[in-house]
């Protein structure tokens, strides 16, 4: 038994009347599930909503509260720190400066909320002091924080009732999912994956209108995370686990390619790592493994990070050494590969609960909805207050003679009001405002003025009650804030998506090629393929890719290019600027033969094979062997031209096919013969095909020839070559021009091409698509042989509606975005 110490100025006589008897093993008990409860609730775990913690929800309150908007100059860290500690957050000024610092690196979250002025450290360094730094809001802490002065949340007391701060932040972003989140608490811990912004809200606002969206439904617009490092994620059944039950693991792999780092010397060139690792460690490990003889064939490695060209890490292969085999070394050895594993606990309703990507997005889902229910609630009351006293003054000022005089013959303000109110029959808050009404109101301007205040405070209110009223228009609202959001804060995906094939991970690039893999390729016929997502691989032998009735279909993307060649030759990438540039068929992952149709998910991302500029894109593959047929490429101002291969410069590894006028690019690529047929798909749903010997071939820096008539400010949209006889479809996509792109699903319709008659060159086409209301453009075309087939951004196959014999009708609504065809 534990005795309490009795206080010393207690007199002797009453100490055997202060000693308390407990027991030990009760008081341990009962304190350590306070403490337990203390550190789930307001310390590690992350709310459901707004994806905070405590210190992080009070740091980006007390931020907007001082009034730290993205457009005010910063302030010292160590001030915002004061403010939060003193008002909200009565602990250590360390803990709430490494939570502030957090929220400002673009590193750690893949949407940062503070925008930090500074050294706010580093994956290897730590932050400098709270003294040296500043901060302020980030953009996207506006969206977390709008509308707390509209009643959207509810407030509880600060830790001495003096105060009171929110319970919840409003959070216009998806931050649990967007973010992440890490945290240990007392027998529970979480650990969750960033995710990208468009594709959450995107998601979200798919189950706000369909709330019986099943995950799958969901996972089509979020096929898995997108992390701020960029890097691939190899294998996405953990992913898809995760989401099923809340946890899972998945593996991260570095972004490597092979360069030549000197002239005579090759290199491994690292431009993104694996989530949260940093390239002091990665340096660190590779020495340690050149020196425990774990890693061979590693002369050097330095890192040649900078500012103007972000993450580079050089590891030099010594000669005689396969660098596909080394890098497959680094893999196995070193932080290049590593796994995460998610664990989705949050708070639902106070209560930690371990969640999966539907019921992630439902709790945001729902309280968005709560928080405009809220807030339209509140202006519609304040609408209210403010229309009756417009009402009371309006009437005051049509009879201001008689109010005057009866405020004049009132003894005191007490006696003016009670007479304003009998005489006029005005409420007590009217005559109240009247009294106080200064003499500048009383001119006919003012008059005019409350007039039209009334009739839009009128309009005002009967929207609010409108919105009110009804479940679904409330939705339609909140589905279009989520889709403002994603226009103004959303970015591209970061993170390659990959699956795993054959029991073999295999992640593109070089890297795919293991280190079993012998020096000396035999030089045998295969496939160079390009899909529509972007990945490049080539295939184990000559079998063709395109097989009965799984044409151009793989189980992972689809192809949209196949070009015949061999393992040592070279291919051609055309690109949107009008260059080929030459591919070796050997820098080309291998895809292991299978019984079905091939999968891509092991091609290599064309970035790490084709050096674009800024805004360049591919658009078809082409053989550049002098046998091969006349290559035939558009523009998308509606020029055409035939370059013979005989044109290829020799010794070079990129030349122009054509010359393109200042705004002007190619959309489309085909090698062609005299008697193919060429086909122009334009944004305003026209569709011209003409033979290709209309076109007689040029030289490369010639210009082309006139294609299609287009109408003003409309452009091409797709270009392809349809061989006679060849049983082809026309699918086309409609939607609106103005949307973000990749946000909106559009309709479609397939149609076989013998439905469209032919025109001459440079002719305006025929109708090809019919806009249903709200479509004013085709946002996608494709033109090839049967079945098409459709992907979404991730990979993930789409269905396309059944072919449709009408050349000129409307589309049919689809399901999700559509990012390819093929």
């Amino acid at each position: 038994m534990a005795r309490r110490p009795a206080a010393p100025d207690l007199p002797p006589e009453d100490l055997v009347e202060k000693i308390v008897d407990i027991d030990v093993a009760s008081e341990m008990e009962g304190s350590f599930l306070e403490y337990a409860y203390s550190v789930i609730y307001s310390r590690a775990l992350p709310d459901a909503r707004d994806g905070l913690k405590p210190v992080q929800r009070r740091i980006l309150y007390q931020m907007s509260d001082m009034g730290l908007r993205p457009d005010r100059p910063y302030v010292k860290s160590a001030r915002v720190v004061g403010e939060v500690m003193g008002k909200l957050h009565p602990h250590g000024d360390t803990a709430i400066y490494d939570a502030m610092v957090r929220l400002a690196q673009p590193f750690s979250l893949r949407l940062p909320t503070v925008d930090g002025h500074g050294n706010f450290g580093s994956l290897d360094d730590g932050p400098a002091a709270p003294r040296y730094t500043e901060a302020r809001m980030a953009p996207a802490a506006l969206a977390m924080t709008t509308g707390l002065d509209e009643d959207v949340v509810d407030f509880v007391p600060n830790y001495d009732n003096k105060l009171t701060q929110p319970e919840v932040l409003p959070a216009a972003i998806p931050n649990l999912l967007v973010n992440g989140a890490a945290g240990i608490a007392v027998g529970m811990a979480t650990n969750m994956a960033p995710h990208n912004l468009v594709e959450v809200v995107a998601a979200a606002r798919h189950l706000v209108m369909h709330p019986d969206a099943t995950l799958e439904d969901l996972m089509r617009f979020v096929p898995g995370p997108d992390l701020p490092t960029g890097g691939k994620i190899v294998g996405l059944d953990g992913v898809r686990d995760a989401y099923r039950t809340g946890r899972g693991a998945f593996r991260t792999r570095a972004t490597a390619r092979i360069e030549n780092v000197t002239p005579k010397r090759k290199g491994i060139v690292i431009t993104e790592l694996p989530y949260l690792v940093g390239p002091e460690k990665v340096i660190e490990k590779i020495k340690e493994g050149v020196q425990s003889k774990k890693l061979s064939g590693i002369s050097d490695a330095v890192d040649l990070t900078d500012r103007q060209h972000g993450l580079r890490l050089v590891v030099e292969v010594k000669t005689g050494f396969n660098p596909d085999a080394v890098l497959e070394q680094l893999y196995r050895f070193t932080p290049l590969e590593d796994s995460f594993s998610i664990n989705n606990v949050a708070l639902v309703e106070g209560q930690p609960r371990t969640l999966g990507l539907r019921e992630l997005i439902q709790v945001w889902v729902e309280h968005r909805i709560s928080v405009v229910r809220r807030r339209s609630a509140y202006r519609l009351a304040k609408r209210q207050e403010r229309l009756h006293l417009v009402e009371g003054l309006l009437v005051a000022i049509l009879d201001i003679d008689e109010v005057i005089q009866v405020i004049r013959t009132s003894d005191d303000a007490e006696a003016a009001r009670t007479k304003l109110r009998s005489v006029f029959d005005l409420s007590e808050p009217q005559a109240e405002y009247i009294l106080e009404l200064r003499l500048r109101r009383l001119t006919k301007f003012s008059r005019l003025e409350l007039e039209r205040e009334q009739e839009q405070l009128r309009a005002e209110i009967a929207e609010l009650l409108e919105i009110l009223g009804s479940d679904a228009r409330l939705r339609t609202l909140v589905s279009d804030e989520m889709a403002e959001v994603a226009a103004v804060h959303g970015t591209p995906r970061r993170t390659i998506l990959l699956e795993s094939a054959g029991g073999t991970t295999v992640t593109g690039a070089a890297a795919a090629r293991t280190s079993a893999t012998p020096l000396e390729i035999a030089d045998t016929a295969c496939w160079a393929l390009l899909s529509a997502t972007g990945l490049l691989a080539r295939t184990a032998g000559e079998e063709s890719p395109v097989r009965d009735g799984d044409a151009r279909r793989t189980k992972h993307d689809v192809l949209a290019g196949a070009v015949l060649t061999t393992a040592r030759a070279d291919v051609g990438a055309v690109t949107s600027r009008g260059r080929l540039v030459k591919i070796s068929v050997l820098d080309l992952p291998a895809l292991p033969p299978t019984d079905g149709a091939p999968t891509l998910s092991g091609g290599v991302p064309l970035g790490e094979v084709v050096t674009l500029e800024h805004g360049e894109r591919v658009v078809g593959l082409v053989s550049v062997a002098v046998d091969a047929p006349t290559l035939a490429l558009a523009t998308a101002q509606g020029t055409v031209k035939r370059v013979a291969p005989g044109e290829a410069p020799a010794n070079r590894d990129a030349w122009e096919v054509v010359g393109l006028k200042d705004g002007d690019e190619v959309v489309g690529v085909a090698e062609v013969v005299e008697d193919d047929e060429l086909v122009l798909v334009s944004s305003d749903a026209s569709l011209l095909h003409f033979p290709a010997s209309a076109v007689r071939p040029q030289g490369r820096p010639a210009g082309g020839m006139a294609g299609i008539k287009l109408a003003d400010g409309a452009r091409v949209v797709a270009f392809a070559a349809v061989r006679p006889g060849q049983d082809a479809v026309v699918v086309t996509v409609a939607g609106s021009s103005s949307a973000l792109p990749g946000t909106q699903s559009g309709s479609a319709k397939v149609t076989p091409f013998d439905q469209y008659p032919g025109k001459g060159r440079a002719t305006g086409g025929v109708r090809s698509h019919r806009f249903l209301k709200g479509e004013d453009a085709l946002i996608l075309a494709w033109v090839g042989p049967a079945p098409a087939r459709a992907t979404g951004a991730g990979g993930q196959p789409l269905a396309l509606p059944e072919t449709d014999l009408r050349r000129d009708g409307s589309g049919v609504p689809l399901a999700a975005p559509v990012h390819g065809i093929g």
